[in-house]
């Protein structure tokens, strides 16, 4: 699958701190560090049924953030993020609307293409759908079915359209020794949440209520792809993240990323279903979230409708830098709401931080830059590095300063650092 055109990064003098992040898993802070400098990346991509919200913006930002600050600490970056291109949500919303679910899906991801470059997010070096990722899964689950931690299910005699048996494949969550060490939550928690986050707790036939499908076999009017023994069918959510991590980054590999509502079941699976794979633990050395974004007091969703959708705020009129400040004024960790006066705030500070960089001259630009730099590397603290930002525009519009060439300097720091082009 394609990506997206990637902002060229201007050189900027010295060099990044070491950077540190708070681990969902543990819940402590720790540096990454990269096997020999080459830091790795994956975090969950979209399912193509609906527009890039705020949330989603605001999620794609901060690892692209993340993607910065190493770079700029002088890491190799590889970076991995998939798109569920395949899944039920996308089917049923094709439906209502008339179209084939590969056109809606192809529709919005060139939608959040566009997005994405609008907002400056530097492209994943390997893009990829769950469809091309079918070669990659099959012999993954037979793999596990082979080790004994997958097993068939029966599908209903009622789901079999043609009346030839065919058998579902899940995965023994429960069985495996780590299971819950990403997400620390116990069994009635895990049931609860499972259930409102696609997962099917009331399957008959599982061995436990947790254990996710890994593949389901093909039903009538949905699209379905060889699985060799598994029989025909598509894959299941969790595994399509497992299988693209392992094939292009190893394992284990550095920050697994993504919304907090991936916490579980989405990464605790997908962590699992490594493990088992190789064999080997962790699946990733950290796991870093992004809180979720609300509207009005709610969380944002395509469920609820209410969604304040980046190509929106774009075709009318609104800076997609001035979006980017929006959502970097706020940490990642912490839950919050998008408001008019959020996207007011930013309008100001870009324009004065514009009005500051356009002058013949200002205070050194020495200090904000190693500013900038400390908080990024300190779990990513935006708006932290935003307020030293400030502090230098303040100044610099009040009191000026005789540095010719600091505008510039900072200038490249805001566009390579923060990705915020003024």
């Amino acid at each position: 699958m394609i990506a997206w055109p990637s902002p060229s990064l201007p050189v900027v003098p010295g060099s990044g701190r070491p950077v540190r992040l708070r681990d969902t898993a543990s819940g402590e802070v720790h540096e990454v560090s990269p096997t020999d400098g080459h830091a790795r990346l994956y975090v969950c991509g979209i399912t193509p049924y609906d527009a890039t919200h705020m949330g989603h913006a605001a999620t794609y930002v901060t690892f692209d953030l993340l993607g910065r600050a190493l770079r700029d600490a002088g890491h190799r970056v590889t970076y991995v993020q998939n798109v569920t291109d395949v899944d039920d949500p996308l089917f049923e919303r094709a439906e209502r609307d008339g179209v084939s679910w590969e056109e809606l899906g192809q529709r919005e991801t060139a939608l959040f293409r566009e997005d994405m470059t609008a907002l400056q997010v530097i492209a994943p070096d390997h893009y990829v759908g769950a469809v091309e990722a079918v070669p990659l899964i099959v012999p993954a689950i037979e793999k596990l079915v082979a080790g004994g931690t997958a097993y068939a299910v029966p599908v209903p005699d009622d789901e079999l359209g043609d009346g030839v048996a065919r058998d579902d494949w899940y995965f023994d969550a429960t069985a495996q020794p780590r299971f819950g060490v990403v997400s620390d939550l116990d069994h009635a928690q895990m049931l609860a949440l499972f259930a409102e986050r696609g997962g099917d707790p009331d399957r008959d036939g599982k061995r436990d209520p947790l254990d996710p499908l890994l593949w389901r076999a093909r039903r009538d009017g949905e699209p379905s792809w060889p699985g060799n023994d598994l029989g025909e069918g598509r894959p299941g959510w969790h595994i399509e993240c497992t299988c693209i991590a392992l094939e292009h980054l190893g394992m284990p590999f550095d920050v697994q990323g993504g919304g907090d509502d991936l916490v579980f079941p989405h990464h605790e699976m997908s962590a699992s279903h490594g493990e088992a794979l190789r064999g080997t633990e962790p699946f990733a050395r950290t796991y870093v979230h992004q809180a979720m974004v609300g509207l009005d007091g709610e969380k944002m969703s395509k469920s609820k409708g209410n969604l304040v959708l980046v190509s929106r705020l774009r075709r009318d009129g609104v800076d997609p830098m001035a979006i980017r400040l929006g959502l970097l004024a706020h940490h990642h960790a912490s839950a919050w709401d998008w408001s008019d006066a959020v996207l007011q705030q930013a309008q100001e500070r870009l324009a004065r931080w514009r009005e500051a960089l356009s002058r013949d001259g200002g205070p050194s630009s020495e200090a904000t830059v190693a500013a900038v730099r400390e908080r990024l590397a300190d779990d990513l603290d935006s708006p932290g590095a935003l307020a030293a930002v400030d502090a230098w525009a303040e100044q610099a519009l009040t009191t000026g300063g005789e540095d010719r060439g600091a505008p510039g300097v900072l200038a490249r720091a805001l566009d390579a650092l923060l990705g915020v082009r003024v």
